[in-house]
């Protein structure tokens, strides 16, 4: 054999071999969940925190409404899928025209104008940064892709059309329903067309404006106001639902492309939007869209791990799912703010949004702080920037609005993390008074305005708040976020208010009743409720008393006191052997339920997402080794029909699953001066986190398990950089510098370790 065919055959089988090659964004599997989770979770095309979100929506105005996998339908690709936030929906129809009512849920012939199409199921794919599939009806391969604040439209029709239309849609199906007050869609060329979706949707009101480009010269500007059809016209004004369609005549296999600007400021940011961040690709889809799955393989890249394909899967899909919140300005640094003016950020800044900070300290929190810690940080400006023009901070800014969502403030919590992790390239100064304020302050809840503790009052004058009053579970939320605000002004010498916050953060207490041993609400004049049933949702949010009782994350230790170890366990114990027959899942417990039922353990809210970890504190960490490997393997799963069993919200659950799979968790959010994880048994058999060296020295932290598998779920000893650990606890600072850590496992309980 020639030395140029030997060359030709190794170069051909390493060509092979690298294709081969799994990158981390080969694993996220965007289909995970979609037949069960929130409209925000849908398998939609964007990068990493983008305002854009473009995917398709398939179901009515309901409760967890958006994209249904197993509807094989849709009824357009909508730009915009954030709490209780939509926009913009585009559509390429090839049916006839109409304007007759329906349900999008339905087979075919859908809400409003009637241009829905089935789906070839099979043609459906997703991968981050993009999604396809063939519309049956509308005769075409859809292909989405997106950038930060831009959505890019590919739509490949199969045969000849005298009269294809693209179709653009202010109001359709929303989980919260979109009302639209005066709105304009109106014709700037042959290829332009711009407009604004003046819009309330949830608690949110927002101008979302849009600049669309079209790949080729449309024939007409045509459209509809209500039920009035609008033929040939420059502009449509209107609200409530006003829509407009642009028709073409295409031959077999003609792409017709759509590059789409968005901006909450206005027309202009639009325009500078899609000319800084689409304008480089010109008409070049497949460049954009390999641009977002860089993007998004870049930040997957930042944890490396080793094991089973399916646990690989399970992983970076959850670490995917924990980057899911958004950006609200303008690449000129402009975004509109809660009162509706217009701001400036400082160069380098971006305003982020979401959906509740609500328990994010026992998830995504600790995973920005890992692996990106800019986020954390910019997170912390974007709560100083609300703080300086509003006031108040938000635990969540969705479009940059103080929603008040789910009545808590902690937003706190990251704050005060990122301080206590040495994240600090912002006005410490304003951090304090921003904490301080909302510890200090009664929250405004009117005029349009949701921030900070709404009943601070009463709960300040009684150490607690009356089930009569509001829900009792406001009382343990402010004794955390006080045990925040405590740990802050003590790191920065404030002994006087340290003292205010740390004995507040005790009202726990006032709470817990001394013969049932039970989290038990009060009324305003002390007296306990009567009959109380733990396992009612009654004057809880979204969860029991039963459940709620565990939730005292900031001092597990004195809870173990007051219960009694003994009882401590036995409750808990119970708790997880009779959950574990449904899965750690509580259906019922989604939303607000007042009846009793019978359940414990429930994974799928985040008032009890650290339930497994609590035998951490009561001298059995076996049982925590053994209920979080058993939550990761039954709870979590890979397919559309089994991913989270709840309410995944914007990547709470996904990132659980991502610390708990490396063996780490942060029970008090990592708000004290030497933030410490707890650990136990790691799913995975390697983990390498990748360190930014602007904020941390060390260069990588490695986890590694010997003998791991399904069984060996129990740790038999453990060594950080060759010295044995005997503690379940690592200081967040010993990771950060760098080093390895590796367990030793087996099938067995080993009841030593740990204690």
């Amino acid at each position: 054999m020639s030395k140029r065919i030997l060359s030709y055959i190794i170069c051909t089988f390493c060509i092979i071999a690298g294709q081969a090659q799994k990158s981390p964004v080969d694993y996220v599997n965007m289909f995970t969940g979609t037949s069960n989770s929130r409209a925000m979770l849908g398998p939609y095309a964007g990068v990493p925190y983008g305002m854009v979100q473009l995917g398709p929506d398939n179901q009515d105005a309901v409760w967890m409404g958006g994209y249904e996998y197993s509807l094989m339908n849709v009824l357009g690709f909508s730009h915009i899928h954030a709490f209780s936030m939509g926009g913009l929906m585009i559509m390429p129809s090839v049916q006839d025209f109409t304007k007759d009512t329906g349900f999008s849920s339905s087979a075919y012939r859908g809400a409003g104008a009637s241009f829905h199409s089935r789906i070839i199921k099979d043609s459906e794919k997703a991968s981050p940064g993009y999604y396809s599939c063939f519309l049956y009806d509308s005769d075409c391969k859809a292909e989405l892709t997106a950038s930060a604040r831009c959505g890019f439209h590919k739509y490949t029709f199969k045969n000849d059309h005298d009269d294809a239309r693209i179709l653009i849609v202010l109001n359709y199906p929303t989980e919260y329903q979109i009302n639209l007050s005066e709105s304009s869609i109106r014709e700037v060329s042959d290829s332009v067309v711009e407009g604004c979706a003046d819009t309330k949707s949830g608690d949110c009101d927002y101008k979302l404006y849009f600049t669309i480009h079209f790949s080729k010269p449309f024939k007409s500007f045509n459209g509809w106001n209500n039920n009035d059809v609008l033929k040939n016209v420059n502009e449509i004004n209107g609200k409530n639902d006003i829509g407009a369609f642009v028709n073409y005549s295409v031959k077999s296999g003609e792409t017709i492309e759509m590059k789409v600007g968005l901006s909450l400021v206005d027309l202009d940011g639009a325009r500078k939007n899609l000319k800084a961040e689409l304008d480089p690709f010109k008409w070049n889809f497949d460049a954009a869209r390999l641009a977002a799955r860089r993007q998004w393989n870049e930040l997957l890249s930042r944890i490396e791990v080793k094991g089973s394909e399916e646990n690989k899967t399970k992983f970076y899909t959850n670490l995917y799912r924990s980057f899911s919140k958004q950006r609200w300005n303008d690449v000129d640094g402009r975004y509109t703010d809660p009162f509706e003016r217009i701001q400036q950020l400082p160069k380098g800044m971006d305003i982020y949004g979401g959906d509740a900070f609500w328990n994010s300290y026992w998830s995504y929190n600790s995973i920005l702080s890992l692996i990106a810690p800019d986020i954390m940080n910019n997170w912390v400006r974007t709560q100083l920037e609300l703080f300086d023009k509003t006031g108040w901070t938000s635990d969540g800014p969705t479009g940059v609005e103080l929603t008040g969502i789910m009545e808590v403030t902690h937003e706190i919590a990251l704050m005060v993390s990122a301080y206590q992790k040495g994240i600090r390239n912002y006005d410490v100064n304003k951090l304090y008074e921003a904490v301080r304020h909302n510890s200090m302050e009664q929250g405004k809840f009117n005029s349009g305005m949701k921030a900070g503790m709404e009943r601070l009052d009463v709960y300040k004058r009684l150490g607690y708040v009356p089930y009569n009053i509001d829900d009792a579970c406001r009382t343990l939320d402010y004794c955390y976020t006080d045990f925040c605000a405590a740990q802050l002004a003590k790191a920065l010498g404030k002994t006087d208010d340290y003292n205010i916050f740390i004995k507040r953060s005790n009202n726990w207490k006032n709470q817990f009743h001394p013969v049932l041993k039970w989290q038990v609400p009060r009324d305003s004049s002390g007296n306990w409720l009567k009959d109380y049933n733990p396992f009612s949702g009654k004057y809880w949010i979204e969860g029991n008393g039963w459940q709620y009782t565990w939730y005292v994350p900031h001092n597990v230790n004195g809870l173990v006191k007051l219960m009694g170890k003994d009882l401590f366990n036995k409750r808990l114990e119970e708790g997880f052997i009779k959950a574990s027959k449904l899965n750690f899942t509580a259906y019922a417990f989604d939303r607000y339920q007042d009846k009793a039922y019978e359940y414990y353990v429930n994974h799928g809210n985040e008032d009890n997402m650290q339930a497994s970890f609590l035998f951490n504190y009561s001298q059995k960490p076996w049982l925590t080794q053994k209920y979080t490997r058993d939550i990761l393997d039954s709870f979590y799963g890979t397919s559309p029909y089994h991913g989270w069993e709840g309410d995944e919200d914007e990547g709470q659950m996904g990132g659980w699953f991502v610390l708990a799979s490396m063996g780490l968790f942060e029970m008090n959010g990592g708000v004290t001066s030497t933030p410490e994880f707890d650990l136990s048994s790691p799913l995975l058999d390697e983990i390498v986190l990748h360190f930014n060296p602007m904020y941390y020295p060390g260069k990588s932290f490695t986890i590694k398990t010997i003998n791991n598998s399904k069984d060996n779920v129990y740790i038999q000893s453990a060594t950080l950089n060759g010295k044995p650990l005997q503690k379940c606890k690592l200081k967040f600072s010993d990771v950060v510098k760098g080093g390895e850590l590796i367990f030793n496992m087996g099938n067995t309980p080993n009841t030593k370790w740990g204690l």
